[in-house]
């Protein structure tokens, strides 16, 4: 199966640094180390309808101490049009504070339909009895963000490859925190981004 296009980043809250994965600066359509990431640039490959909502979720960052967390559109060094997550955390000091944002990319364009039912139904058998859970999972996803079915799956088998825990385990771990999320909160996504990256750490063995 294709693994899901992903790219890392951090966000230095006082210097305003950005640093990008190589896996980042290609899926902007860089070569690595290309250019140099600034807010300036990546506001403008925003898309034009996204790009205010991206340049608060920055300033709410620097002004808060928050998390980069979004879901936008950016057209790539030529013109491609791509639909991302980006899921984040912060980075604290050694007291504690927060001093910048780490967190993925995650490319959410086209579909993954025939990939799921590849996965569902043939490459990994033993996920056909536990679709309930990971139908669980997807569903707290696309509540959580917005998102589609498909858009949620991708999200989940992304967790899944990169941790290299079972999806069905992911799922199930997921279900089981997800009463610890609170259920009104202004950080209630930043709270769920904290956990998704971290809930492999989780998982009992």
């Amino acid at each position: 199966m294709t693994r899901t296009q992903t790219g890392s980043f951090r966000f230095w809250f006082e210097s305003r640094r950005w640093e990008w994965s190589p896996e980042l600066y290609r899926m902007h359509g860089y070569l690595p180390d290309e250019i140099e990431p600034t807010t300036e640039l990546l506001l403008a490959h925003k898309h034009p309808d996204d790009r205010e909502h991206v340049a608060a979720a920055i300033a709410r960052s620097i002004d808060h101490g928050e998390p980069f967390s979004s879901r936008h559109r950016f057209l790539d060094a030529v013109g491609t049009e791509h639909t991302v997550m980006v899921v984040a955390d912060r980075i604290l000091d050694e007291v504690g504070n927060p001093v910048g944002t780490t967190g993925f990319y995650i490319d959410l364009s086209g579909t993954i339909a025939d990939a799921e039912r590849d996965v569902l139904d043939q490459r990994l058998p033993d996920l056909i009895a536990a679709r309930a859970v990971i139908e669980q999972a997807k569903g707290v996803l696309m509540r959580m963000y917005g998102i589609n079915a498909n858009q949620a799956f991708k999200i989940l088998t992304w967790r899944s490859q990169e941790t290299n825990v079972k999806l069905r385990t992911l799922a199930e771990q997921l279900i089981r925190e997800l009463p610890t999320v609170p259920a009104a909160a202004p950080e209630i996504v930043s709270f769920f981004d904290h956990l998704l990256l971290t809930i492999h750490e989780r998982v009992e063995q």
